[in-house]
């Protein structure tokens, strides 16, 4: 038990990071989270502070996530204490103690929560990130449909036998706290008052 608690402990710790409160200010001198969608995730540091920034800060976040699901891995020998430990990144990432409480969306850190407790089955995920972009336009689209994708994915492949079972509940878990993030983003969509990519970078925070 006294793993688990560790490694959440280290996820928690290391999503709390700041990175894109942090980058976003070194780029721009202000707080990113008074515009564009109020978060600290890589979509708003791309609206907010440019391409550099927005991509050194998609690295970190990832990163956030990779890291305690490696631990997990390789020092505790544990798949299940890697899929929390990459769980508590997301919850450090959206809800930081070092920042107010007041994080991101957790989409980067559930990347990298997968590329680190499987990376074989990650390589698929950017490509469809990419196309479910590429055809819309919209970062938040591919986040609310492309998640659940890539964990349906996960759970097959755990039902079928090729992966771990600890992989889909971190899978189930992560996807349920994007999309309940992405509640706001679900509705603009559906309105149609969504900001594509390069779009409301100067307007107030909306959430």
């Amino acid at each position: 038990m006294i793993d688990y608690v560790l490694n959440a402990l280290l996820g928690y710790i290391l999503g709390s990071l700041p990175w894109g409160l942090i980058v976003g200010y070194l780029a721009t001198g202000r707080d990113i989270r008074e515009s564009g969608s109020g978060k600290t995730g890589t979509t708003n540091v791309l609206r907010t502070a440019g391409k550099v920034p927005a991509v050194i800060v998609m690295v970190l976040d990832i990163a956030k996530g990779a890291v305690p699901a490696l631990v997990g891995r390789y020092v505790f020998d544990s798949n299940e204490v890697a899929a929390v430990g990459a769980g508590a990144a997301i919850v450090g990432h959206v809800w930081p103690v070092f920042a107010g409480f007041r994080g991101g969306r957790g989409v980067a850190s559930t990347y990298g929560g997968i590329l680190g407790l499987a990376p074989g089955i990650s390589l698929l995920f950017p490509l469809i990130g990419a196309v479910l972009v590429g055809a819309t336009r919209y970062v938040s689209f591919m986040s609310v449909v492309g998640v659940p994708i890539c964990a349906a994915i996960i759970c097959g492949l755990a039902i079928a036998g090729k992966t771990d079972p600890a992989f889909a509940w971190y899978a189930l878990f992560a996807t349920a706290l994007v999309e309940y993030k992405h509640i706001p983003n679900i509705r603009r969509l559906l309105n149609g008052t969504e900001p594509r990519i390069g779009q409301g970078g100067d307007r107030p925070a909306t959430g």
